[in-house]
This record gives structure tokens, sequence and C-alpha cells, in this order.
């Protein structure tokens, strides 16, 4: 047994008696028995106490172990960064999140006419999580209209054979600026790689894609319906292919290679499909540099689209460029080829490092800390169709990016414009306010 307060009284009533016991007579048969008396009735009441502190130590186990389950089988509720509620047996996952973009323009018009104006770019609420293993993403976007309008990623995924299967309404893989997030842009807007340009108007298609990414690298194929959500139905069909190699990737230091290509068919119902350069930024003129219609006939009504990428980030210095050529058919059976590219690049002021995402081989955000980051940023872009005179645009633009904190961060663009064909040379200057959760 435990040593107690009271065994350290015995002991010393013991050796109190046995030094008295010494130094007098010896004690009576009585003493003798009321001594043992007392004695035993102190080891009764150390047995008592211990076996109540034994008992109390069982308690404190017990709940302990009660705290643990309830802990571990209850429902997970997380607030950092957002709202993401998990079930107790792990099948079920929510969360809530959401962007607003809310951007002032203003125009030094040229040729074509310009209208200053404030506007929100984007204003989404996203719904994503998981159900027994599959993933799904839900995502409107009330800015862009009501309904179907605003649709932006509707889809359920699942991994599979080391991959990603995806079904629904989402980006096919080919150009890496689009499928950068639209929260981590370097630019107000993309570049005419992207449904910006090249892929005017297909941002999002209907159909199902398939992503593998290992250590270095990612390979992605999609197959989608020539249908939008907010459009009507058509028997058009394309497929995509992207594929990303990073030689370089030590955590700072990373060179980033990849190329896609795309192939999109219009069929019955299918709208005329076009390639659009917004030189002088959103809300600005813009020239339509090549369009394909729905065959009948001889026509060619098919888009051929190759690409290239490349990107270098090492410490705060960034890089990123783009080349694509698309093949627009046309209505007497020929082609025009549309080529576009861009250098693009940032600088951070105060020490941020823009994170690279190797499972989908794009790059994002920088990580903020309580000060804040600064990003000086330049971009040049040219689109071109060299089947028709003149047919070339450029934009030159600078930039300033303050990120205030995860969540919220601000944009400064000033655009130079020009288009080749009517001589217009307008240029703009635009402001956006981010948050993001």
């Amino acid at each position: 047994m435990r040593p107690t307060r009271l065994a350290v009284a015995i002991a010393l009533i013991a050796g109190t008696v046995t030094f008295n016991a010494a130094a007098q007579s010896a004690p009576s048969a009585q003493d003798i028995a009321e001594l043992k008396a007392q004695i035993a009735a102190l080891q009764a009441q150390i047995q008592n106490l211990e076996e109540r502190n034994d008992a109390q130590s069982d308690v404190n186990v017990d709940t302990a172990t009660q705290l643990d389950n309830l802990t571990n089988n209850s429902v997970k509720v997380e607030t950092k960064g957002g709202l993401k509620v998990t079930s107790a047996d792990k099948n079920f996952e929510a969360s809530l999140g959401g962007r607003i973009h809310f951007d002032a323009y203003s125009f030094d018009k040229d040729v074509a006419a310009t209208t200053d104006t404030t506007e929100f770019r984007r204003a989404r609420l996203t719904l994503s999580g998981k159900a027994y293993g599959w993933e799904y993403k839900m995502e409107q976007d009330f800015s862009a209209g009501t309904n179907l309008d605003g649709i932006r990623d509707m889809y359920i995924a699942r991994n599979m054979m080391g991959g990603k299967l995806t079904i629904g309404h989402f980006k096919p893989y080919r150009s890496m600026e689009e499928l950068t997030s639209s929260n981590e842009i370097l630019m107000m807007e993309r570049p005419s790689t992207s449904a910006t340009g090249i892929y005017s108007g297909r941002q999002f298609q209907q159909g199902v894609g398939y992503l593998r990414a290992g250590d270095s690298y990612t390979f992605g194929v999609s197959a989608f319906n020539m249908r939008s959500a907010p459009t009507a139905r058509t028997e058009g069909l394309g497929f995509s292919a992207r594929g990303t190699w990073s030689p370089i990737d030590t955590g700072t230091t990373t060179l980033h290679l990849g190329g896609s290509y795309s192939h999109e068919n219009l069929n019955k119902g299918t709208p005329n499909i076009s390639a659009v350069s917004h030189y002088a930024g959103r809300r600005g003129p813009s020239q339509t540099m090549a369009t394909t219609t729905a065959g009948v006939g001889g026509n060619d009504s098919q888009i051929d689209t190759f690409g290239l990428e490349a990107a270098f980030r090492n410490g705060p210095l960034f890089l990123q460029s783009e080349y694509a050529r698309a093949s627009y058919g046309q209505a007497n059976g020929t082609s025009q080829d549309v080529d576009a590219y861009y250098v693009q690049g940032s600088f951070m002021l105060n020490g941020g490092l823009k994170a690279y995402k190797g499972a989908t081989g794009v790059f994002g955000s920088p990580k903020v800390g309580e000060s804040g980051l600064w990003e000086l940023t330049a971009r040049y872009d040219v689109m071109e169709n060299k089947d028709i005179t003149d047919m070339k645009t450029t934009s030159a633009l600078i930039g300033l990016n303050y990120y205030i904190n995860p969540n919220m961060r601000v944009m400064l663009n000033y655009t130079k414009g020009k288009n080749d064909k009517t001589g217009d040379e307008p240029g703009q200057i635009a402001l956006r306010t981010q948050f993001a959760f």
C-alpha cells in the first residue's frame, strides 16, 4: 500500500511507545491491549482512505475516456478561413466559401467609345465537400446573372486509379492561366491565351475529366459538350489535354513547363465561336480576331488549339509565359490561324513567395503575414490573325497588388492597348477590392 500521513503517525506512536517502554517499567497487559486497539483503528482508517483514493482514480480515468469518445464521435466545426463542418463518422463534409471582387474602371479613350464605370466583377457563393468518398462543388456567381447564367463549378468528383475523375460543369484542362483561380491571378484580367481571348466565352463546359499528378508532373484530359450551363442544347463536342512538368522545385525555386491541346467540333445547335481580344482591359473596346460557325455543306467547323507554357519563380521574383495557336475553321473550307502570347511577371517587395501548386500545375498567392505584402506586376500581351491584314492587338500592363491579409487584396492596373486594324490606342486605369473566404 502507498505511505500516508496516518501510516507515519502510527510509526511515530509506535516509536514513542517503544521509547517510553524502554524508559519506564514494563507496560501492563491492559496498556498493550489499548495500544493494539488504537493501531488497528488507525490501520482501518488508512485502508478506507486508500480504497477511496483508488476509486477516485478509476473515476478520473473513466471520465477522460468518455471525454475522448465524445470529442472523437461528435460533429466537428472549423472556422479558420471559412466555415467547415465534418460529421462524426467522417463520411460527410461541407464547407461554405465565397468571393467578392468589386472593380472600378476609368478610360483614356481614343477611337472607340468607352464608359467609366464600377461593377461587381465576381460575387460568388461556393458550397463544397464530400459524401461517402465523393467530392462535390456547387458555385453560383450572382454578378453574372441568375439561375444558369451564374453557374460556375458544378460537379462531383472522386479519387480513383491514382488520379481524380470529375463529372459535371468545370474548366477543361488547357491554358495554365485559365486554370489559375481568379482569386490568385496576377493581373485583374487574364491574358489572351485564356477564355478572355483565344477561348473567348468558353471557360466552363459540361463534360467529364480525369487529372493525375505525381511528384513533378500533372496530366489531365477532358471531354465536353460545346454547351455551357446557360446556353441552348447543342450536338457539338470537344476534348482537351494538358501536361506539365516541374524539373526544378526546391520550395523557393521552381521551373515549370507544360503543353496543351484542345479540339472543338461545332455541330447542330452550336452558336458561333470566336477569338476576341480585349486589348484595353475589361469593359473597354474589343476586336474579334476570327469566328467559326456550325457546319453545313463544306464548312470547316472545327477549332484546334495548341499551347505551350513556362513559368519560373526564385524567391520574390516570378515570371510566366504562354503561347497558343488556334486554327479557326471557315465557311469556305479553309481556316484562319490566330496566335496569342504573353509574358508577365512580378516582384514581391517585402519578402513574399508565390506558391506553386504541384497537384494542378499552377501558381497561387503568397503566404501573407500580419504586415501584409506588396507586389509589383507587369504584362505584355499580343494577339494576331496573320490571314487578315493588320488584324493585330497588343496590350501593355503594369500593376500593384497589396495583400492586406490572407483573405483580402487590393489591385491597381494600368493598361495601354493598341489595335492595328482600327488605329485605336486607348488607356485604362482599374482598381479592384477583393475579399475571399
